[in-house]
């Protein structure tokens, strides 16, 4: 597949920006009034995991949680051919998780459990470090691409990250997916992927700078238009590859990588589509100012 060297990439960026700002902006609205679904992992509560030999309804496993003295609202339910997943907003006590195993076995008497229990600090604790890593994860990047490259390219690729990572947590907040663990996973894998793509792109405009003229924003444009058409080939056989792989898993993987999948899903498309149409051109404006400096500065001084 060849792509036309002529055509102007940079262009359709200005479409990209008013479709990323207004993205951002539904995200930023969503999470400020809805915030993010999370799982057991980010908040306090029991997660009950049972294996069952049976199909169990859920309408059969509410007469059990209202046996426990718990509010049903604090309380959702997830079944499945095989499994059945019991997630309670409150940390259940050693009499309450007694009762549930002891009432639910009464429904399927070879089924097996697993508790897992988050109190409210570890919560907090599982949230703060989860932040952190996105945040490190993201400065490490910047600060390796701006000594491999320049500053420009470093501010440029990080801003794409936190697109690409903030598009998919604005997915999962309007939606209302549930956030856990697996998913700052997803996030820190999609940032990974993102910054090669960005990479690629950026070592291509470096080598093509080396033989262009740079008297102008338009040589510069000229530039980076030449190297996008070079690598997009690349690009979007890479992109392809992940995303069939990340759908394959979605449809066919288990229940407990299913949101992994889906926001490997959501940010292999945008992490393409940031390295072209947002990091690229983001350079472009930044290095364009450096070249029109000195022609503003010359004709001050006459």
């Amino acid at each position: 597949m060849r792509f036309n060297w002529n055509y102007d990439y940079i262009k359709g960026s200005k479409i990209a920006y008013i479709f990323s700002i207004i993205l951002t902006i539904t995200g930023i609205i969503s999470i400020l009034a809805l915030g993010l679904n999370y799982a057991v992992d980010f908040r306090a509560g029991s997660n009950v995991d049972i294996t069952v030999s049976k199909a169990i309804t859920t309408e059969q496993i509410n007469p059990i949680v209202n046996e426990l003295g718990v509010d049903k609202g604090d309380v959702h339910i997830t079944t499945g051919a095989d499994r059945v997943n019991v997630r309670f907003s409150n940390v259940l006590d050693e009499n309450q998780e007694s009762k549930f195993k002891q009432e639910f076995t009464k429904l399927d008497a070879t089924a097996s459990y697993e508790v897992n229990t988050v109190d409210p600090e570890m919560a907090k604790e599982l949230e703060r470090n989860a932040i952190y890593a996105v945040l490190i994860a993201s400065i490490g990047i910047m600060i390796y691409v701006a000594i491999r490259f320049e500053w420009r390219f470093g501010l440029a690729a990080v801003i794409a990250l936190f697109h690409d990572a903030f598009v998919v947590i604005s997915v999962f907040s309007i939606f209302r997916l549930e956030v856990d663990l697996t998913f700052i996973t997803a996030v820190l894998t999609i940032v990974g992927f993102s910054i090669n793509d960005t990479i690629v792109i950026f070592d291509r405009i470096r080598e093509n700078l080396r033989f262009a003229k740079k008297t102008s924003k338009a040589d510069l444009r000229e530039v980076v238009n030449h190297s996008l058409a070079q690598t997009m080939t690349r690009s979007l056989n890479t992109t392809f590859t992940v995303f069939a792989a990340s759908i394959c898993l979605f449809i066919f993987g288990g229940e407990s990588i299913r949101m992994f999948s889906l926001a490997m899903v959501i940010g292999t498309l945008f992490g393409a589509y940031s390295s072209i149409y947002i990091a690229a051109p983001l350079w472009l404006l930044l290095k364009g100012k450096q070249v029109d400096k000195p022609k503003v500065e010359a004709k001050e001084s006459n």
